[in-house]
């Protein structure tokens, strides 16, 4: 067995062999760039240029890509091969130049662009975003770009969270330098996404037009047996499914990507897969590529990996919790309490900067997880409420409150784990429990945001939150930069943290039904729907937000509003169209003929005088419910048929208000066909057979 430290990052063009390969002029100026985001040296590209490509080559590279997230979720590239006509006409030459390096130009006008450019106008580019390292996959140089319109607008998901990471990176510098810390060049935004997903039979999925086109079943009675023995959470891992981790991450980990933490999820089939954290640019790049990955090394297996947020109904739903921090280029995390919370003023800034963003922006972070596949998920008792809130835990809760209340706060003793067996040794507890409820939870030096999908960018979530605790962190360096008293002046902007603020802050249950009607007496938002959700990205003083600090222009920020609801509204239309395929071509047949030859055993036993009530009794079920799904089935055609075409709004609402409810009685009716029909007629594999064959 090799070492995995042999092998970690060998697919990467990461520092090590920048230092190798570079002379030490370009290799500083690159490393000047990445490490402290000074603009990149032209003179320097073509250098770069070519060791990059001597090294690829080395490792049998043929072509380079410029490696994009166009916003349609997923990631795009366009190979070119290194092959040039030789001076002489003669032969070929391998070559890759500044320019190709450093700019491309991709065909943009079949990504999505809301408006951004007309469909004719196909230009767009992409920029080389040194700050990610390149890598090869598949034999092709990748390199990590952003993405451009020819009139300049970001047609991506990178170009914004990197504004952002500038933009709090700014911003933090200005309270750490109050605070005395001269030594930091660098604030660094990190991001340590859960990657959660579901695997399951190829064979299987393979026999399910819903899983195939919606990537979650849009039929399907729930088994006998689901999650509710708590009996696969953390359980052994069976040795088919441990080979195709086992390969997922030698994979990730020859990319460089710090693939850490896999286990058995909740429901049966799901499992985790979370990465240590790191820069956010980066860690959203990787967390890509493991999406990638995942769904592309199952089928070696003869599996499928499901990345949808509710693959199943009625079992749990995958979500990626995005931890996010703060980290100084000296090693600081601005979110670390220390020893002594009530003593790290510093911390208490950074805390209350947090707190003030996530209230006075909670429905921006609700809008910034939107999505069809999302809304399955949120409030299903799985995934947070789609109600913003804090959980901060008891300690730090009533240490903000006595500041609050200008009370003396005593902490009290760290607390130990006595477990009664007299081997085990005595284990420090942490100072407060986690909230699994919470969709922003406070865990010991970080936050984590449960609430974007499985298949989400972090990227959306990431720009969000940089951006808000950007805007307190401009106050509050505002107020301590010109304060005469600067210890009284951190006391008091935590003090006015607490006293307009804290309505965001609660520890108690997210799914109680007590706690939905609190936040709503507190004036939060519930924020039920992307449709619901989705107006306020366009909402005056959030559109004032993203300009003001140049994270989105005003035309970028409708083009994605835009892109949001149509796809939404797209979603629901393809779920619809598939359902009704299913119904005509499959499941109503399928009933019919079981009806059918039930008939005639009913009819050739009254032919001998034998009874059939039971018969006469199932017939009887089976007959209302296909003349039920049939109704269903028109009333569903009706409706995609009457979908009005009077804006991205109004499509979304319709969708919301009249497809879905169909899609649900048509759905109800067919899951109830489905327990009263003999299995040898039912067309589709059912939960029993796609859930627990692995």
């Amino acid at each position: 067995m090799h070492k995995i430290t042999d092998s970690f990052g060998e697919l990467v063009f990461n520092d090590a062999v920048m230092k190798a390969r570079l002379p030490e002029p370009a290799y500083r100026k690159l490393k000047d760039t990445i490490r402290m985001g000074k603009p990149l040296d032209a003179d320097i590209a073509g250098i770069v240029a070519n060791a990059m490509k001597d090294w690829a080559i080395d490792l049998g590279a043929t072509h380079y890509t410029h490696w994009f997230q166009p916003l349609n979720g997923v990631t795009a590239e366009k190979h070119d091969s290194f092959i040039a006509h030789a001076p002489d006409g003669s032969g070929a030459l391998m070559e890759f130049s500044g320019k190709e390096l450093t700019m491309g130009e991709p065909d943009a006008s079949s990504f999505p662009s809301g408006g951004l450019r007309a469909t004719f106008e196909a230009r767009g580019y992409t920029a080389w975003d040194p700050t990610s390292y390149a890598f090869i996959k598949d034999y092709i140089l990748c390199i990590p770009t952003i993405f451009c319109s020819y009139g300049g607008d970001a047609l991506d998901k990178k170009t914004p969270l990197l504004r952002s990471m500038e933009l709090i990176n700014t911003q933090a510098l200005r309270v750490l330098k109050v605070f005395g810390h001269n030594d930091v060049q660098r604030v660094i935004p990190t991001s340590g996404p859960e990657q959660e997903y579901f695997l399951m039979e190829k064979a299987l999925f393979d026999r399910r037009p819903d899983l195939i086109f919606c990537s979650r079943t849009l039929f399907g009675a729930r088994p006998p047996k689901g999650q509710e023995l708590e009996d696969h959470y953390f359980g052994a891992i069976s040795p088919r499914v441990l080979s195709f981790m086992r390969d997922v991450n030698d994979e990730l980990w020859r990319l460089g990507v710090y693939a850490k933490t896999e286990h058995k999820e909740v429901a049966p089939g799901q499992y985790e897969l979370a990465m240590i954290y790191s820069n956010a640019n980066i860690a959203t790049d990787h967390n890509q590529l493991m999406m990638e990955i995942l769904k592309r090394t199952a089928p070696k297996h003869g599996l499928v990996c499901l990345l949808h947020e509710k693959p199943f109904m009625g079992m749990n739903g995958s979500g990626k919790h995005n931890n996010w921090s703060l980290s100084t280029d000296t090693g600081m995390n601005l979110l670390d309490p220390g020893n002594s919370p009530k003593d790290n003023l510093q911390f208490l800034v950074f805390l209350s900067a947090v707190i003030k963003a996530v209230d006075e922006y909670h429905d921006l972070i609700r809008a910034s997880v939107c999505g069809a596949s999302n809304d399955c998920r949120l409030g299903g008792f799985e995934a947070p409420p789609a109600i913003i809130s804090v959980f901060l835990g008891t300690t730090l809760y009533d240490l903000l409150a006595s500041i609050e209340r200008k009370e003396e706060y005593e902490e009290g003793a760290r607390r130990i784990l006595e477990s009664g067996v007299c081997m085990i040794p005595k284990l420090r507890m942490d100072t407060t429990d986690r909230n699994r409820t919470s969709p922003f939870a406070f865990t010991g030096n970080k936050f984590e945001f449960r609430m974007p999908g499985s298949s989400h960018s972090t990227a959306d979530s990431n720009t969000v939150i940089n951006t808000i605790v950007s805007e307190s962190l401009s106050e509050f360096a505002n107020r301590l930069e010109n304060a005469e008293d600067f210890r009284r002046e951190v006391f008091r902007i935590v003090r006015h943290t607490m006293r307009d603020h804290k309505r965001i802050l609660y520890n108690g249950n997210n799914y109680s039904d007590e706690w939905i009607a609190e936040s709503a007496e507190r004036g939060l938002l519930n924020l039920s729907t992307t449709v619901d959700a989705l107006p306020s990205f366009v909402a005056e003083k959030n559109v004032q937000l993203f300009t003001r600090h140049n994270i989105y222009s005003d035309r970028e920020i409708h083009s994605r509003y835009e892109i949001q609801l149509e796809n939404y509204a797209k979603v629901i239309r393809i779920e619809a169209d598939t359902m009704l395929e299913m119904v005509k071509r499959s499941i109503f047949p399928a009933v019919l003929a079981y009806v059918g030859d039930l008939a005639d055993t009913v009819l050739s036993k009254k032919e001998l005088g034998l009874p059939t009530s039971a018969e006469d009794s199932l017939l009887q079920q089976l007959s209302m419910g296909t003349e039920l799904l049939h109704s269903q089935m028109i009333t569903l055609e009706e409706a995609t048929a009457a979908i009005p075409n009077t804006g991205a709004l109004a499509i979304g609402c319709y969708c919301r208000d009249i497809i879905i409810p169909s899609m649900g009685a048509l759905r109800a009716t067919a899951d109830n066909l489905e327990t009263i029909t003999a299995k040898e007629y039912w067309p589709l594999p059912t939960y029993e057979e796609m859930l627990f064959n692995l």
